[in-house]
């Protein structure tokens, strides 16, 4: 394919991309909504974002690597399809449970993060590689804040089956020209899917981020959550010999050992923990009543609204990462990612009585995210070998899904530990909450320090480390 294709190839995929990402974030808004349109239970309605977070883990490694192996081309069409079917099934929902059904639908999407990065690696010139790759993850980021900031706006206007059908065209639309004019991947790792270290993963994932996401209604003592968190390190230790045992492992263990992926995926826990806490509770935090002494009693339009800043920060700074890459290096982009994040959540620690100081904050998180997101990529992209970058980007996008799941989870216990006669969180527990984000965001710029400096911007691929039958000790890939 001639190289002046790659600015479609690039629209593309970042359109998809786009799309997926927005689709995280833009049915929280409108949950209550549609509990009341359903007929449902609050905790029923939250299933509509938890079956989208399973869903996500289990296939964003898989079809990485499935991509890796079979064509990512073929397998990005194929994923733009699952997505519009479960958008086309969702806005035709005629109740919760197809709802939710087609959420996990959706979630198979995760797997387009991978799947573009690879091939950007595959079909872009090297001097353009890092610059798109930033590009991407701007886009990638600033989706998530549109589903925040659009949600409120469409629902009012339209209705909340609008969130779906919006994508269902542009999903639709994105999937024709994928199949007319992305290349398809000129290298193939060889092997095959090794379907058991697939099952293992997808089964301690879930096992993992269930009680995560559930904890706060099942209780943390109760029998479900110390079960499957049990369950979930024995089945993690199953994998981990499964993986290092197999001939054509999901999850090469020896690529999750390299100094610059281990190093970045401890930054993406940390990072993600913060990041998934913020996009979590900052919203609430602006729409509680000032009755209750904090709060600006925001409706959902106009918290989305004091989001904007964020969005805006998230696009620029990923785009201007692209710039500034081959000049400060990867390593020291994820470093500054990092410290805007803690300076945001520390200055949020201190000072939120206001709303300009709830947009400046987000504007600096933003720019945080935009920031790490694109570093992150290419630190990872530039790390692995060619046909292992859909598995190894698929897993860091994972490790930071993880990482959101573990910090939004013990960030709602410090906000709903003690509650005031009105049902509402005390102020105090949000203060304690954003204290700690800023603790977690400094471990996080601390963590980049660790990553391996590279004195080139393009560095060449690593020679694939080609599995062997002969067992290794388990490492678990921090």
């Amino acid at each position: 394919m001639p190289r002046k294709s790659t600015r479609l190839t690039f629209a593309v995929l970042a359109t998809g991309a786009g799309v997926f990402s927005m689709l995280q974030s833009l049915i929280a808004p409108a949950l209550p909504t549609v509990q009341h349109a359903l007929h449902t239970s609050q905790s029923t309605a939250t299933w509509v974002m938890t079956a989208y977070l399973l869903s996500a883990s289990v296939f964003t490694p898989i079809l990485g690597r499935v991509g890796d192996l079979v064509g990512r081309k073929r397998t990005l069409v194929a994923v733009l399809f699952t997505v519009l079917a479960g958008c086309l099934l969702a806005a035709l929902a005629p109740n919760i449970g197809v709802l939710i059904v087609a959420r996990a639908v959706q979630g198979a999407g995760g797997a387009l993060f991978p799947l573009s990065f690879g091939i950007i690696r595959d079909e872009f010139a090297p001097s353009e590689v890092s610059g798109s790759i930033s590009n991407l993850s701007a886009v990638i980021a600033a989706g998530g804040g549109v589903g925040m900031v659009a949600a409120g706006p469409i629902v009012s206007a339209l209705d909340y089956r609008w969130l779906f059908w919006i994508p269902v065209a542009v999903v639709a639309v994105t999937a024709m020209i994928a199949m007319r004019y992305v290349p398809e991947t000129p290298h193939r790792a060889g092997g095959r899917v090794h379907w058991l270290g697939a099952v293992l993963l997808s089964a301690w994932l879930v096992a993992l981020l269930l009680p995560l996401s559930e904890a706060a209604r099942w209780g943390w003592g109760s029998a479900r959550v110390i079960g499957l968190f049990t369950a979930a390190a024995a089945l993690f230790a199953l994998w981990l010999t499964a993986e290092s045992r197999s001939g054509s492992p999901l999850i090469d263990l020896r690529v999750m050992r390299l100094p610059a992926v281990w190093t970045t995926n401890t930054v993406a826990l940390l990072f993600g923990a913060g990041m998934y806490s913020i996009w979590s509770f900052l919203p609430g935090f602006v729409q509680t009543p000032r009755a209750a002494g904090y709060g600006f009693g925001a409706t959902v339009t106009a918290s989305g609204l004091l989001m904007l800043p964020m969005l805006v920060a998230m696009f620029v700074s990923g785009v201007l990462s692209g710039r500034l890459e081959p000049v400060l290096g990867a390593k020291r982009l994820l470093m500054a990612g990092a410290a805007f994040g803690a300076v945001a959540c520390g200055f949020l620690t201190l000072w939120h009585d206001s709303q300009w100081q709830v947009a400046v904050v987000a504007g600096l998180f933003g720019f945080g995210i935009g920031l790490a997101f694109a570093s992150m990529a290419n630190l990872i992209v530039g790390s692995v070998p060619a046909e292992q970058t859909g598995a190894a980007t698929g897993m860091n996008a994972n490790i930071r899904t993880i990482g959101g799941s573990i910090g939004a989870a013990v960030v709602s216990v410090l906000v709903t530990g003690h509650l005031q006669p009105s049902g509402l969180p005390q102020a105090s527990g949000y203060t304690h909450g954003f204290a700690l984000l800023t603790v977690l965001l400094v471990a996080a710029a601390l963590a980049a320090l660790l990553v391996p400096t590279r004195r080139t911007p393009h560095p060449t691929p690593l020679t694939p480390i080609l599995p062997t039958p002969t067992p290794e000790p388990a490492t678990t890939p921090h």
